[in-house]
């Protein structure tokens, strides 16, 4: 079993990593004129799917910031590796980099390594998808061990447009889904 399984409700861990392009990305916290963050992690360079669901991502981007949803991605690699990965997205959110083997863990993702020949810096996070809310909790969240197991970004937004449109309605206390205890 995986020992730090990501808790809907749950305060997000406060996990700060270097920007592409200079300052710095705090996971979780949403900026200015976004209230809620969605924060895709991607194994890196590496990874030709992770490419493409960054295209993908890139193309959700306008209708989640309709929603008041800031999107962001980050990875393990280098400054200089997610640049080069970038570079072929050219995405519309920021880019973190730099993602500690303890970050990693700390988000409940699965962790691999080097292997048959890959072309890796070290350790590297296998994919997730976290939703965290205006109050800094994880309200969705999606962890896989492999590239090719992620929600379809098109039925996240569904998703998210039928929750935050339900949630206006519902008092503060309604709680994430999977927390029944």
């Amino acid at each position: 079993m995986h020992a730090n399984k990501p808790i809907p409700g749950a305060k997000f861990p406060s996990i700060s990593v270097p920007k592409l392009g200079g300052g710095t990305l705090t996971l979780g916290v949403a900026r200015d004129g976004f209230d809620w963050q969605m924060i895709v992690v991607y194994r890196g360079r590496h990874c030709p799917i992770c490419t493409r669901y960054l295209r993908e991502a890139n193309e959700v981007v306008a209708p989640l910031a309709e929603l008041g949803i800031e999107v962001v991605a980050v990875s393990a690699d280098s400054e200089d590796r997610a640049q080069e990965q970038i570079d072929e997205v050219k995405p519309d959110f920021d880019v973190g980099y730099g993602l500690t083997e303890d970050q990693m863990k700390s988000l409940g993702l699965y962790v691999s390594g080097p292997r048959h020949g890959m072309d890796v810096e070290g350790p590297f996070a296998e994919p997730g998808l976290f939703i965290v809310n205006e109050r800094q909790q994880l309200w969705m969240a999606d962890v896989s061990n492999v590239p090719f197991l992620r929600p379809q970004l098109n039925s996240v937004v569904g998703g998210l447009r039928f929750v935050r449109g339900f949630l206006k309605d519902q008092p503060r206390t309604f709680p994430a889904n999977g927390t029944f205890a």
